[in-house]
């Protein structure tokens, strides 16, 4: 166990932004459990990873972490109320003969205390809010995840598809229980999408980089693409560039309330790994017909 959020990603206090993005990247790719199967090490060291980067990336969870500590983490936590309940510490220290009073569930019921305020009429429970970080297919498919809450309660969480990173989930009447017969509040669910190592999401796009050979490239072939629901076929044409995009029209994320999004497969060829014949380099090279470096010149 670390003895903070900074140490699961391997970063210092005075971190930056970027500097956080990069150590949960790098973590991520050596701890991924798609890229670590049945190491229970590595996939605790990833969830540990992946909840650190959760709080840390957002500039105000990471305030109020770094002014209450793993308080600031737990479900339901509200810094108004942490800090109201400071200064009644603060107050009741100074106190006569140190007499401490009833703790307080927030501002509201300080103030109603110390200056004798009444509460008009019932009062619907307060929301909870939580956190939940899901893999990035959950979220775009739909699934089930498991929500635990600080007190031992668990609750399983259906996550509807196509929900995106930092999107929310509202359960009525799954908050704190509401006053005199109001009704209880809600929870508040943000959802935190892990990367995923194939797609890149952009709304309901997605776009993955589909490695080619040169042959490929020059010929033209067909070759399969990832997609959510499986590999497709696609046709690359002859005289194909790195950089290029084709386009799979409705492969990319798909919601109930509107049209689905595209998949864009952006070629990248890739020269060969092993030793080719002079004769071979040398037909290849007399090939290009133009200067591959033509347009930098153009404006020099």
């Amino acid at each position: 166990m670390s003895d903070s959020l900074y140490d699961d990603l391997g970063v210092a206090k005075t971190a930056s932004a970027d500097e956080i993005k990069a150590a949960y990247k790098k973590l991520a790719r050596k701890y991924h459990p798609d890229l670590n199967p049945g190491d229970s090490d590595a996939e605790d060291r990833f969830k540990r990873a992946s909840a650190a980067y959760d709080v840390l990336r957002d500039d105000e969870k990471r305030k109020l972490y770094d002014e209450f500590g793993e308080d600031a983490t737990r479900i339901g936590f509200d810094p108004e109320q942490a800090r109201a309940h400071k200064r009644w510490q603060e107050q009741a220290s100074w106190r006569p003969g140190g007499q401490r009073a009833q703790s307080f569930e927030s501002d509201a019921d300080l103030f109603e205390s110390l200056f004798g305020g009444r509460r008009r009429g019932p009062r619907k429970g307060q929301d909870i809010r939580a956190d939940l970080v899901t893999d990035f297919r959950s979220a775009a498919l739909g699934g089930v995840r498991r929500l635990s809450f600080g007190d031992g309660r668990a609750m399983d969480v259906r996550i509807p598809p196509g929900v995106d990173d930092g999107g929310s989930i509202r359960l009525r009447g799954q908050g704190m229980p509401g006053g005199d017969g109001a009704p209880a509040g809600d929870l508040v669910i943000t959802l935190h999408v892990e990367p995923d190592p194939v797609f890149r999401r952009e709304g309901l796009d997605l776009h993955v980089d589909l490695p080619i050979t040169v042959v490929e490239a020059v010929r033209g072939a067909g070759v399969e693409v990832p997609t959510l629901d499986g590999r497709v076929r696609l046709r690359v044409p002859a005289g194909s560039q790195t950089g290029q995009t084709l386009r799979l029209k409705g492969k990319g994320i798909a919601r109930s309330d509107r049209a689905p999004g595209d998949l864009y497969a952006h070629l990248v060829v890739h020269a060969p790994d092993g030793e080719l014949p002079d004769e071979v380099l040398d037909a290849l090279a007399a090939s290009y017909k133009t200067d591959v470096r033509s347009a930098l010149w153009e404006t020099a």
